[in-house]
């Protein structure tokens, strides 16, 4: 997502020079969305951009694995041999976790890929027992598919709760419910000690029968292959981008899933793995390397500080997020959780700084308004959820 919008952004603003695309895998290039919905129910066999490349001069290398970067020859390393750059972006995304020791046990997958969703629709169209390893946000859209496609299905949680990560604990106490009534079960605070074929082994002794096991316990930014390059990475493997998306190296950028930028709006470094950072990031990156070396240069550039924002459906809900709520000093109900359709409002010194909106997505667009303009309102307001989030404004 991020390296398409890339270029397309780049023609877009007007960049006429020769514009390469590297990929490492063999397909053109797709949205991963439809991967854990439509594709693996089989309600669409792929889910490739609508873009054309040809048309737009982007050279595609598909199935080109680039294995490194030498930045005083301006050089990618990659298996069909070197490629030279004037200006290079680094979009390589993210990796899915795995579990130690689970590599070739038969029934084990991932779903970050479309082979992975390839592979998996096969499995869930015969309804085998599945269990989810990991209660976030991809456990709980592969367990919502795989219970619409008749799986019996156990979702294992390392964590007390689901989205320990993600969201407080008074707020996933209610989103925890929706595994039952979905017909899913749910166990927490279980590590999982390994897997065998056809079962799942708990650390405290239990064995859960699986047809299917879907490990669904996060990412890690796909940037291994920047060792040694001199490209500056954060503890967490991201690399390090400044507040223009550009690394430590002359002439080389950053976005997407890989990278890491700095939040005046939020005053910390941001890893944001979601499809809206792959979105928007891609225009900044454009109208900056176009401000250093293409049709507007001498320009200022553009520094990237957005609300993040992302969506999850799940247990047939629609659930949006936007903004940042760590650092939040106070938090405030919109809606009876036990409902179909509430909110979450943080604030921080009186301000919006993060909404969470299920069903209510009026509250997610009028929210993140509200948090990109950094005007006070009115608690009072917030909490009504009858009156509209935009009023709200003090």
């Amino acid at each position: 997502m991020a390296g398409v919008q890339t270029a397309v952004a780049l023609r877009e603003q007007g960049f006429d020079g020769p514009l390469t695309l590297l990929g490492a895998e063999p397909h053109q290039p797709y949205d991963r969305p439809p991967l854990s919905k439509a594709v693996l129910l089989g309600k669409a066999e792929d889910s490739a951009f609508d873009v054309d490349f040809e048309g737009l001069g982007i050279e595609l290398r598909l199935g080109t694995e680039v294995t490194g970067l030498r930045a005083a020859d301006r050089e990618l390393d990659t298996e069909a041999g070197p490629v030279p750059y004037e200006v290079l972006v680094l979009a390589t995304g993210a990796e899915p976790l795995t579990l130690p020791g689970t590599e070739g046990v038969p029934g084990v997958h991932l779903l970050r890929t479309l082979d992975d969703a390839a592979r998996l629709r096969p499995v869930l169209a015969t309804a085998p027992r599945a269990v989810v390893v990991g209660a976030g946000w991809i456990g709980a859209e592969f367990a919502t598919a795989a219970r619409e496609a008749g799986c019996a299905v156990t979702v294992v949680e390392a964590a007390d709760r689901v989205l320990a990560g993600a969201l407080p604990a008074e707020v996933a106490e209610p989103m925890a419910r929706w595994y039952e009534e979905a017909g899913a079960e749910l166990i927490t605070g279980a590590k999982v000690a390994g897997i065998e074929e056809g079962r799942v082994l708990l650390a405290d002794g239990r064995a859960l029968p699986a047809g299917a096991v879907v490990v669904g316990i996060g990412a890690r930014p796909a940037t291994g292959w920047l060792a040694g390059s001199g490209v500056e990475r954060g503890p967490d493997g991201s690399v390090t981008a400044d507040a223009y998306l550009r690394t430590s190296l002359p002439g080389v950028y950053a976005v997407g899933d890989c990278a890491s930028f700095p939040s005046g709006r939020y005053g910390k470094r941001l890893l944001v793995h979601h499809w809206d950072n792959a979105l928007q990031g891609p225009r900044t990156v454009a109208a900056n390397i176009l401000a250093e070396v293409g049709a507007a240069a001498g320009g200022a550039g553009e520094v990237y500080d957005p609300v993040p924002y992302f969506w999850s459906e799940q247990f047939g809900r629609f659930v949006q997020y936007a903004g940042h709520h760590g650092g939040a000093d106070t938090l405030i109900w919109r809606g009876d959780p036990a409902g179909s359709a509430w909110s979450v409002c943080w604030l921080r010194a009186g301000a919006l700084v993060a909404v969470l909106a299920v069903g209510r997505p009026r509250d997610l667009a009028q929210g993140r308004r509200l948090i990109e303009t950094a005007v006070p309102v009115d608690p009072a307001k917030v909490a009504d959820p009858a009156t509209p989030l935009k009023s709200a404004a003090a």
